[in-house]
Protein backbone atom coordinates (compact mmCIF):
# COMPACT_ATOMS: atom_id res chain seq x y z
CA UNK A 1 0.00 0.00 0.00
CA UNK A 2 1.03 3.57 -0.68
CA UNK A 3 0.58 4.70 2.95
CA UNK A 4 0.52 3.04 6.33
CA UNK A 5 -3.13 2.35 7.10
CA UNK A 6 -3.97 2.10 10.81
CA UNK A 7 -6.65 -0.45 11.69
CA UNK A 8 -8.21 -0.90 8.25
CA UNK A 9 -11.77 -2.21 8.23
CA UNK A 10 -14.77 -2.71 6.00
CA UNK A 11 -18.15 -1.19 6.76
CA UNK A 12 -19.79 -4.61 6.22
CA UNK A 13 -18.54 -5.54 9.70
CA UNK A 14 -19.01 -2.15 11.37
CA UNK A 15 -22.55 -1.53 10.09
CA UNK A 16 -23.96 -5.03 9.45
CA UNK A 17 -27.52 -3.68 9.39
CA UNK A 18 -26.66 -1.53 6.34
CA UNK A 19 -25.80 -2.72 2.85
CA UNK A 20 -22.38 -1.05 2.74
CA UNK A 21 -19.00 -2.30 1.48
CA UNK A 22 -16.46 0.48 2.03
CA UNK A 23 -12.76 -0.05 2.80
CA UNK A 24 -11.79 2.53 5.46
CA UNK A 25 -9.14 2.99 8.18
CA UNK A 26 -9.04 4.59 11.60
CA UNK A 27 -5.93 6.52 10.56
CA UNK A 28 -3.47 7.01 7.70
CA UNK A 29 0.22 7.88 7.91
CA UNK A 30 0.88 9.60 4.58
CA UNK A 31 4.13 10.20 2.74
CA UNK A 32 4.58 12.77 -0.01
CA UNK A 33 3.21 16.20 -0.94
CA UNK A 34 -0.27 16.91 0.38
CA UNK A 35 -3.20 17.59 -1.95
CA UNK A 36 -6.32 19.17 -0.48
CA UNK A 37 -9.42 19.17 -2.66
CA UNK A 38 -12.27 21.50 -1.93
CA UNK A 39 -15.59 19.79 -1.32
CA UNK A 40 -16.76 18.32 -4.61
CA UNK A 41 -20.36 18.02 -5.78
CA UNK A 42 -22.28 16.79 -8.80
CA UNK A 43 -21.28 19.64 -11.04
CA UNK A 44 -19.69 19.91 -14.48
CA UNK A 45 -16.40 21.58 -13.58
CA UNK A 46 -16.18 23.34 -16.94
CA UNK A 47 -19.71 24.71 -17.24
CA UNK A 48 -20.60 24.80 -13.49
CA UNK A 49 -23.91 23.10 -14.34
CA UNK A 50 -25.45 21.09 -11.49
CA UNK A 51 -26.12 17.50 -12.54
CA UNK A 52 -28.39 14.65 -11.42
CA UNK A 53 -30.76 16.72 -9.29
CA UNK A 54 -32.71 14.52 -6.87
CA UNK A 55 -30.53 11.40 -7.34
CA UNK A 56 -28.04 10.88 -4.49
CA UNK A 57 -26.29 7.88 -6.11
CA UNK A 58 -25.75 9.62 -9.46
CA UNK A 59 -24.65 12.81 -7.69
CA UNK A 60 -22.07 10.74 -5.81
CA UNK A 61 -20.82 9.09 -9.01
CA UNK A 62 -20.28 12.50 -10.64
CA UNK A 63 -18.67 13.82 -7.45
CA UNK A 64 -16.22 10.90 -7.38
CA UNK A 65 -15.52 11.36 -11.09
CA UNK A 66 -14.62 15.00 -10.39
CA UNK A 67 -12.37 13.93 -7.50
CA UNK A 68 -10.56 11.40 -9.65
CA UNK A 69 -10.07 13.97 -12.43
CA UNK A 70 -8.73 16.62 -10.04
CA UNK A 71 -6.35 14.17 -8.38
CA UNK A 72 -5.01 13.20 -11.80
CA UNK A 73 -4.54 16.88 -12.65
CA UNK A 74 -2.61 17.25 -9.37
CA UNK A 75 -0.35 14.34 -10.32
CA UNK A 76 -1.77 11.58 -8.14
CA UNK A 77 -4.45 8.88 -8.05
CA UNK A 78 -7.37 7.66 -5.96
CA UNK A 79 -4.97 5.21 -4.26
CA UNK A 80 -3.27 8.21 -2.62
CA UNK A 81 -6.44 9.39 -0.85
CA UNK A 82 -5.84 9.62 2.91
CA UNK A 83 -9.03 11.24 4.20
CA UNK A 84 -12.56 11.90 3.04
CA UNK A 85 -15.32 13.95 4.62
CA UNK A 86 -18.83 13.26 3.38
CA UNK A 87 -21.59 15.81 3.84
CA UNK A 88 -25.19 14.66 3.34
CA UNK A 89 -28.34 16.76 3.51
CA UNK A 90 -30.43 13.77 4.60
CA UNK A 91 -29.38 10.64 6.50
CA UNK A 92 -31.61 8.60 4.16
CA UNK A 93 -29.09 9.20 1.35
CA UNK A 94 -26.27 7.54 3.31
CA UNK A 95 -26.60 4.03 1.93
CA UNK A 96 -26.81 5.08 -1.72
CA UNK A 97 -23.94 7.56 -1.34
CA UNK A 98 -21.62 5.17 0.48
CA UNK A 99 -22.37 2.30 -1.90
CA UNK A 100 -21.33 4.44 -4.87
CA UNK A 101 -18.38 6.04 -3.10
CA UNK A 102 -17.13 2.62 -2.05
CA UNK A 103 -16.81 1.53 -5.68
CA UNK A 104 -14.32 4.33 -6.32
CA UNK A 105 -12.30 3.71 -3.14
CA UNK A 106 -12.19 -0.09 -3.13
CA UNK A 107 -8.95 -1.23 -1.51
CA UNK A 108 -7.87 2.32 -0.60
CA UNK A 109 -8.93 2.41 3.11
CA UNK A 110 -9.00 6.20 3.70
CA UNK A 111 -10.04 7.78 7.00
CA UNK A 112 -13.65 8.85 6.69
CA UNK A 113 -15.97 11.20 8.50
CA UNK A 114 -19.63 11.52 7.59
CA UNK A 115 -21.86 14.43 8.55
CA UNK A 116 -25.50 15.30 8.03
CA UNK A 117 -25.93 19.01 7.48
CA UNK A 118 -29.04 21.13 6.94
CA UNK A 119 -27.95 22.31 3.50
CA UNK A 120 -25.11 22.66 1.01
CA UNK A 121 -24.22 25.73 -1.08
CA UNK A 122 -26.97 25.00 -3.61
CA UNK A 123 -30.33 23.44 -2.77
CA UNK A 124 -30.08 20.82 -5.56
CA UNK A 125 -26.92 19.30 -4.08
CA UNK A 126 -27.51 16.46 -1.60
CA UNK A 127 -23.92 15.23 -1.19
CA UNK A 128 -20.53 16.92 -1.01
CA UNK A 129 -17.23 15.06 -0.56
CA UNK A 130 -13.95 16.60 0.56
CA UNK A 131 -10.69 14.73 -0.04
CA UNK A 132 -7.12 14.92 1.21
CA UNK A 133 -4.53 12.95 -0.74
CA UNK A 134 -0.80 13.00 -1.42
CA UNK A 135 1.51 13.01 -4.39
CA UNK A 136 3.82 10.09 -3.51
CA UNK A 137 7.57 10.66 -2.99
Amino acid sequence: MLHKRIRPFNTRETYPEQKLDNDLSQGVVARGTMVFLRGQVSQDLDTRESLHVGDAARQTAKTMENIQMLLQEAGTTMEAVCRIVVYLTDIRYREAVYQEMGKWLKGVHPCSTGLVVPALARPEWVVEIEVTAVIPD
